[in-house]
């Protein structure tokens, strides 16, 4: 029988065993991608969910960039009940995912480019998928979870092709790889370790003159009663 062609779309492939070991162990990486409409901006959107941690030796974590491997900005921060989940929600027209899986010191990885095709007639676009980066059985020999924690964020796996031969991570995504092999290695993960703080743009809160305030009988802000 001809063996399905991988496409990357639903993030690394998993057995049933290896999905069930870390839902068992309360590691739960949403690597789905999904595709949104925002009514107000009448447009379609990825939404993506940085998510996951470690438990132990075992330890999974997604996240996103952006084309260039730059930190994205998140929508906003979630504080979930447990750890090892759920920790931003990313909405952007074009993502990067990066997909891990560690066991002991042995990871897997995968990384790929989500994007939206043109719409027409007001139908909805389909998502395109593009494999930038697949390592098997990559190599990182720390104990980061442990007495090499504080190397944890400046290391990634090493990763060879069938042969034998050293296979180099794109290197504009090896920042975030770095941050991805940290959230695979966290243990009781709670926070997001690439995507970052929106940039808020707040508006000046404009005060009445004194003469104003005054004639309302007001005080102003920093005035004492």
């Amino acid at each position: 029988m001809s063996r399905q062609k991988f496409t990357g779309i639903a993030g690394l492939p998993l057995s049933r065993r290896a999905v069930r070991v870390l839902k068992d162990r309360g590691i739960f990486a949403h690597s789905l991608v999904s595709v949104e409409h925002q009514q107000l901006a009448q447009r379609y959107v990825l939404r993506g969910l940085e998510s996951g941690g470690s438990a132990g030796d075992l330890g999974g974590y997604v996240s996103f960039a952006g084309d260039d491997g730059q930190p994205l900005e998140y929508l906003h921060p979630v504080e979930a009940i447990g750890v090892n989940g759920l920790h931003a929600v990313v909405i952007s027209p074009e993502v990067v995912r990066v997909d891990m899986l560690r066991k002991g010191r042995t990871y897997e990885l995968l990384i790929t480019r989500h994007s939206l095709t043109a719409t027409q007639n007001g139908r909805r676009p389909q998502m395109e998928t593009t494999i930038l980066f697949r390592g098997i059985h990559g190599r990182v020999e720390l104990d980061l979870c442990g007495k090499d924690k504080a190397q944890a964020g400046n290391v990634v796996p090493t990763f060879y092709s069938l042969a034998g031969e050293a296979v180099a991570i794109p290197e504009k995504f090896l920042a975030v790889v770095r941050a991805t092999t940290k959230g695979a290695s966290c243990s009781g993960c709670s926070h997001a370790h690439y995507l970052r703080k929106p940039r808020r743009v707040t508006s000046p809160i404009i005060l009445p003159n004194a003469k104003d305030n005054s004639a309302a009988g007001g005080i102003l802000c920093g005035e004492t009663a």
